[in-house]
């Protein structure tokens, strides 16, 4: 082959590769686009459908979708089928689920330190609770995404009672029941049984049938859980004292999240995050709502005296705060709430003198 026909050769074979590297390149974004923007988002929950939560998340979802033109499509899975809480976090790290509405009790699993929001009788309004999480919520929000979630939002899932099939007002009345637990703590579950409960530790799908089988007698919930799941008829008691708040959150896999268009990311958080806010509102109501249909079917709540409430303080002081610093969540957090509330408190005393 002559020079000349050399250099025609390599001259077509050097334009057929180039021509070649703009068409793969050309596919590659192509099928990075469609990934990109045709995205479907599998969200567990354990609201059954028709609740206010999960017609949240449906609202939601929609709104996801009007944003993305289509291409983006949330599909809920609620009413715990997916699993309670730490199922719905092995899922969503081995990508089996993308998202969850979790209570922190869930969350735990990711970050223990987020439980000593729900230290029992500590934050005691929605309002407190408002203002902890306002101050505490960005530093969560932070470390959480270290862990490879991103928060999408919060809310309140209402407050925690003692629900029981015989009545229960002091700490002596809880320790005569089986008490369900929500878990596999061994330290909290060795901290209940060394002052003289009996825990029961088990999956929140099992609640149900152990109340009929009388492998528990009693259990925490929000009254609205309760009326959701239909667990009070066999428990027909309620303390009337707020043990700790319930928050919740809606939470996203970091990997997920980044797939996402980042364009819109800005306006699905903040179409997340006015739902969540949405649901804050409504918590009195729902719990209202909850309290006045149970009680046309049976529910007694139990007023709890302040002699009774100063024996519960004492528990917690002295055989709960011990355990749960250092061991459930750091000191560093617990702090960083107790601030928080001394803040809020201090502002609210000095409203009310001036008035």
């Amino acid at each position: 082959m002559s020079n000349k026909c050399q250099k025609q050769y390599y001259l077509y074979l050097n334009k057929w590769r180039t021509k070649v590297l703009f068409w793969v390149f050309c596919l590659f974004f192509i099928l990075s686009g469609i990934s990109t923007y045709a995205q479907v988002i599998k969200l567990a929950t354990l609201a059954p459908k028709g609740t206010p939560w999960y017609n949240a998340l449906k609202e939601a979802a929609e709104e996801w979708r009007d944003l993305s033109g289509g291409k983006i499509k949330v599909r809920i899975y609620p009413g715990g089928v997916a699993g309670d809480g730490p199922d719905m976090i092995r899922k969503m790290r081995i990508g089996q689920l993308h998202a969850a509405a979790i209570t922190t009790g869930g969350m735990a699993y990711i970050y223990p330190d987020i439980t000593a929001l729900t230290f029992p009788n500590n934050i005691q309004s929605n309002d407190e609770l408002k203002y902890v999480i306002k101050k505490v919520g960005p530093y969560y929000e932070e470390q959480i995404l270290k862990k490879g979630f991103k928060i999408l939002g919060w809310n309140n899932a209402g407050w925690v009672h003692f629900f029981s099939k015989k009545p229960i007002i002091t700490p002596d009345d809880l320790k005569k029941q089986k008490l369900f637990f929500w878990g596999s703590e061994p330290i909290y579950i060795e901290a209940l049984k060394k002052s003289g409960f009996q825990p029961v530790p088990l999956s929140l799908t099992d609640l149900l049938p152990s109340l009929q089988t009388g492998l528990v007698s009693a259990f925490a919930a929000s009254p609205q859980a309760s009326l959701a799941f239909q667990w009070y008829p066999l428990a027909p008691n309620m303390c009337e004292l707020r043990w700790q708040p319930l928050p919740a959150l809606v939470v996203i896999t970091k990997k997920k999240w980044m797939q996402l268009p980042a364009k819109l990311r800005p306006a699905l958080a903040k179409s997340m995050a006015k739902l969540n806010a949405k649901l804050w509102g409504q918590v009195v109501e729902l719990e209202e709502d909850a309290l006045k249909a149970m009680k046309k079917h049976g529910l007694k709540v139990n007023p709890v005296p302040s002699k009774a409430v100063a024996e519960w303080q004492k528990l917690i002081k002295d055989n709960a705060l011990p355990v749960f610093i250092g061991h459930r969540f750091s000191k560093d957090i617990f702090d960083r709430i107790q601030a928080a509330l001394k803040e809020y408190r201090a502002q609210k005393k000095e409203v009310a003198l001036v008035k």
